[in-house]
This record gives C-alpha cells, structure tokens and sequence, in this order.
C-alpha cells in the first residue's frame, strides 16, 4: 500500500473568491495529489484547504500553495474574527496510511525550513513541537498578528525557523504533524455573542469543560447568528454528539436554539461511528457495515 499524507492548511483570506481560487490552482498543479476541498469563510476571514497524496508530493504542493498566497494576502490589511498569525495561518500534517509521526514531522520541518528560507517566521506545534510551551496552537497565536512584533523580541518565542524579525506583510506560520482533529462549528439563533462566550467556556478543557475540545464564540455579522466554533482534538475521548447535545443543553438554557452546524474540511470515517450510535441508538454498529468501507479495501 502507497504512503498518504493528509494537509489542511488554513490562509487568511475568505472573501477573495479569485484569491482563494488562484492558491486552490497552486495545489492542484502539483502532480500525485489529490485535492479535496476548498472551504471559505467570510466571517472568519479564511480558508481551508484539504489535498494528499504521498509525502514528497504533499510537501510540493504545500510549498506551492504557500508561495501564492505569500505573494497574494496582504496582512496589514487583514481582518476576520479567527485567530490568526499569518497569510499562510497554520499547516497541519496528518499521517493516514503507511506514513509513520515521526516522517510527517520531518515533511513539516522541510516545509518549515522553506517558509524560514522566504522570510517568515515559523513556529513548530504539536508533534512537531521543539518544547511542551509550544505544542498549543492557542498558545503559540496569543496576542495574533498585532502582538506578533512584539512577541518576537521575547527570548523564549524565537521562532524555530526563520528569521527572527516582524514580516508585517507575511506574519508569521504555525506548522507541525498532528492527530486528525474535526473542525465543528455550531450556529445560534441569537446575535448575543455573550451567550456564544458561555457556550464556549462550559465545554472547552481549558475553562473546565470537555478534555479534548477547543472552542471559542464568533459572530456571523452577514447571517445575524453567532457560532460556537470548534477544535475536536480528539473525536474518540470526547464525541460530536456529545460535544453538540451540550450545545443544545446550554443553548436552551438562554432561550437559544442551534440554527445549523458545519464540518470545516474532511471527517474521518470513524467519528461517523459514534454519530450513528447515537442518533439512531444502533449501539453495536461499525463503520464497515457501510457498503463502501469495502471499495477502500
């Protein structure tokens, strides 16, 4: 069986259409990857992309991608409601079929090594993390851009390559191998973001809420909602209906619905598992009774 590895970098930008269609074309072009998805978002102000294929070919197309929308995002002029450090935000590289953590985390260190290369700034997370301090991406993006200049002077948030200086068109990147997270997000049928903060802080771990769920509240100006949007670190310990039938529990408590939820990029096959088990309450159920878990092989 041939080597997949997985990348679902996140740019900021969201609302050039053109923009994000012309880093899209930089990924595709790259021959022995597969281009999965493109996903917008104009609130948040950015875009994921989703491709694979084997290592080497990943890390070309990861380098291409990268090269465009440097020299297309201007973030000086950047702004959006996610968290951010840089044109190129965070590139993540997931190991799906014979590709071992430690080889994902060399292909993210070869990659890092080449945005260092082109004059921006790179912090290494988790696997890929030179130190405990830097394997939280929310702890690595304290402050975002606008603090970025100055967090750079700090002894201990020298960046693991590049240079060592504020790149105020380019910011700076986040890159390392990781565990497939689920991107969630969940809408509310209110304009109140105080009750989005609230949903947030009673299930994410850091306020005391669930162990491997980041979470945190933005408002949707052009649909008149606000969203809960989330991080499942890990769809296994802590499940998606879990994490939504809280939501709903919390939500209710303020008179609230949830308008609609979205999965930002791809979903591994298993977390449909505990999705089925639970809303259908077939307990016993397994992904390979779905018929095309057999073309997989």
């Amino acid at each position: 069986m041939k080597k997949i590895l997985l990348c679902i970098p996140n740019i900021s930008e969201g609302r050039n259409i053109e923009l994000i269609g012309q880093v899209a074309d930089a990924i595709k072009q790259v021959d022995g990857v597969k281009f999965i998805s493109q996903a917008p978002d104009g609130d948040h102000n950015r875009t994921v992309f989703t491709y694979l294929g084997e290592p080497e070919a990943v890390l070309e197309a990861s380098k291409a991608m990268a090269t465009k929308a440097i020299e297309l995002i201007d973030m000086t002029q950047h702004k959006g409601s996610h968290p951010r450090l840089g044109a190129v935000d965070v590139v993540p590289y997931v190991p799906l079929q014979n590709v071992k953590v430690k080889e994902a985390i060399a292909i993210s260190k070869q990659f890092g090594q080449f945005l260092g290369e082109h004059g921006v700034p790179v912090f290494y997370y988790e696997d890929s993390a030179k130190n405990e301090e830097r394997k939280s991406l929310v702890k690595i993006r304290k402050g975002e851009y606008e603090g970025l200049a100055d967090k750079l002077k700090v002894s201990n948030w020298q960046p693991d390559a590049g240079p060592a200086e504020f790149n105020a068109k380019s910011g700076a990147t986040v890159v390392g191998a990781r565990y497939p997270l689920i991107a969630f997000n969940v809408n509310l049928n209110t304009t109140d973001l105080k009750i989005a903060r609230r949903i947030s802080r009673a299930i994410r771990h850091l306020s005391g809420g669930f162990r491997y769920v980041r979470a945190m509240e933005v408002a949707l100006e052009e649909q008149g909602m606000v969203q809960v949007s989330i991080n499942m670190i890990n769809y296994r310990k802590t499940t998606l209906p879990r994490v939504l039938e809280t939501i709903r529990f919390e939500a209710a408590r303020h008179g609230v619905t949830v308008a609609g939820t979205e999965i930002v990029g791809t979903i591994p096959l298993n977390a449909i598992e505990s999705i089925v088990k639970h809303y259908l309450q077939t307990h016993d159920f397994k992904v390979n009774q779905i018929i095309e878990t057999a073309l997989l092989g």
